[in-house]
């Protein structure tokens, strides 16, 4: 099995003994609505390594969330959910999703990349590594069932880390990378990849979530998805796509200062539904300067 990656994680999305099944299912009815058996993947993108599904808790639709992948702080009252990174521990007595940059390389983590597995690192036609340059990251393979398989065992690692640590649930970001990669990679090769962590994070009893792009939504039962995180869906006339897809289980992110959608407009359309937060744009934790927490 790969080394997990010693780097710390934080990162926003497209804008420029754990938690076993007995104790997932034994919280409380008023955070959680229940579980459910994991979606079959497609025989030829299993691993090796598949075991029987476990069962997964689900969220509830319209809990109150917060999204604390900067840095995990005290949730604000009414806060039943929130997405805190890998690194980071979970919050007691809530439904906790494990934030995993699975498509990309996290900021200040290239060198181990190109150390240990500079393969699997995406490359133009001249060779040249192809970069988010919004957060200056570079894009993994997942253009073969060789290298998605490779990079599905060290993405696994950690989203098995995720359930050590008493995570309910995983978000892999990135999913979109195919929009970035200069023709390198389709929605085909991520939706495959995506199977993969999808298996992976049922294997191990977790729940796994959408992150962005609504171009994958039609596949979104048959890769294994269980519900959405996404960002700006308001502000993309995006939400009713997430919430038709995914029953209203969907954890929505605005930012303070993005776009034109006001966010009590968004509230007065979709805050009855669908979680929906607004956020500073660095998703600050709570005491810095800057940090903005917003509820409907």
């Amino acid at each position: 099995m790969a080394a997990r990656a010693p780097f710390p994680y934080f990162r926003r999305g497209r804008v420029v003994p754990g938690a076993s099944t007995g104790l997932a299912c034994a919280l409380g009815a008023t955070l959680l609505v229940g579980c459910t058996a994991a979606n079959e993947a497609p025989e030829e993108a299993r691993p090796e390594r598949r075991t029987q599904a476990a069962e997964v808790l689900l969220p509830t639709p319209g809990t109150g969330f917060d999204y604390q992948i900067g840095g995990g702080y005290t949730p604000p009252d009414g806060v039943r959910a929130v997405s805190r990174d890998r690194e980071d521990q979970p919050a007691d007595g809530l439904y906790n999703v494990c934030y995993v940059n699975a498509f990309q390389t996290q900021p200040g983590a290239l060198e181990w990349w190109q150390d240990a597995h500079p393969g699997l690192l995406l490359r133009d036609g001249d060779g040249e590594l192809i970069i988010d340059e919004g957060w200056d990251e570079v894009l993994l393979d997942t253009s073969t069932p060789a290298r998605r398989t490779e990079l599905a065992e060290i993405v696994g690692e950690w989203i098995d880390g995720c359930a050590e640590s008493g995570f309910q649930a995983v978000e892999p970001d990135n999913l979109d990378s195919f929009e970035r990669s200069k023709g390198k990679l389709t929605q085909a090769h991520n939706a495959a990849f995506a199977t993969l962590l999808a298996d992976r994070a049922h294997s191990e009893g977790l729940a796994i979530g959408q992150k962005n792009t609504t171009d994958l939504l039609d596949r979104h039962t048959g890769i294994g998805f269980d519900f959405a995180v996404t960002e700006e869906c308001a502000q993309f006339d995006e939400c009713g796509a997430y919430a038709e897809a995914y029953d209203d289980r969907v954890f929505a992110v605005e930012y303070e200062g993005e776009g034109d959608v006001g966010f009590d407009e968004a509230c007065s359309t979709w805050g009855d539904r669908i979680s929906l937060v607004l956020r500073d744009l660095d998703v600050l934790p709570a005491g810095g300067k800057g940090h903005v927490y917003r509820a409907c």
